[in-house]
């Protein structure tokens, strides 16, 4: 498991937040919707916009993809 983890970093480690994870989630979704043009058109015409137009959306999403990460408890 140590060997998967060290290789991709969408899977975690034993420290990965919540949070954390779900950024890796929706960052690998944009970026395979980003990276499939067929995809990606589909989505266009679902959205009635230009493909150019959701391709930088989601590329935008990507920073923050769940918003601001929550506040850090010190002990």
């Amino acid at each position: 498991l140590e060997a998967l983890q060290s290789r991709y970093i969408g899977t975690g480690h034993a420290d990965t937040t919540k949070h954390e994870w779900l950024s890796n989630i929706h960052r690998d979704s944009y970026a395979s919707f980003v990276g499939h043009p067929p995809l990606l058109s589909y989505m266009s015409v679902g959205l009635g916009e230009c493909k150019e137009r959701v391709r930088a959306g989601l590329i935008e999403r990507m920073v923050r993809p769940v918003g601001a990460p929550p506040p850090v408890e010190e002990e």
